[in-house]
């Protein structure tokens, strides 16, 4: 595998550290799509969500994989915003990117050039494939941050003493308290 650093020391490939390492799809069993890309009436609802609010959808299967919510309206205003100046964009970015990185992550086959075509000519019924996949696997992703605090307790361990009879620690002076007197004739 060749890296092209320019000029940058190369990242160490290493299981002991895992912001470094880099993981390649061949080190993984490749499994299949959980649906087919058009496999619309195996969950109608998906279908319909995708078809009346494709926006909507995709916002949704983003932010479920743990992208911004708002990355798929990138696809929207990015296109026409080029368009008008134009600079016609042919490949939707923000579903390229998040089938790209599902495939990687749970280690489904496909290929770059797959998810292009995907991505120009079907880009709601990626989403919807996207969105179905997501809820076959069942996860959302989670920011997990493990931290190494040690719990200190400051309270005292509650113990049970033996009976006590409680004394003064002076003697109580007699002095001062007076008697009534009492006085018989």
């Amino acid at each position: 595998m060749h890296f092209f650093n320019f000029g940058l020391p190369a990242p160490l490939l290493s299981q002991s550290n895992p912001i470094a390492s880099w993981h390649t799809m061949a080190e993984k069993t490749l499994v299949d799509w959980d649906a087919g890309l058009f496999d619309c009436f195996e969950e109608v609802n998906t279908c319909c969500y995708g078809f009346w609010c494709g926006p909507c959808l995709a916002c949704t299967v983003s932010g479920r994989f743990g992208e911004n919510n708002c990355l798929p309206l990138c696809d929207i205003f990015g296109s026409a915003a080029l368009a008008a100046c134009g600079m016609p964009l042919c490949v939707p970015p923000a579903v390229l990117s998040v089938r790209a990185a599902m495939r990687n992550r749970y280690g489904i086959k496909g290929s770059l050039c797959k998810d292009i075509a995907i991505s120009c000519c079907c880009c709601t019924c990626s989403w919807c494939q996207m969105h179905r996949e997501l809820k076959h696997r069942k996860k959302t992703p989670t920011v997990v941050n493990i931290q190494n605090n040690t719990v200190v307790n400051m309270q005292p361990i509650p113990t049970v003493q033996p009976g006590v009879m409680m004394m003064p620690a002076q003697p109580v002076a007699t002095g001062f308290m007076t008697q009534p007197e009492v006085i018989i004739h």
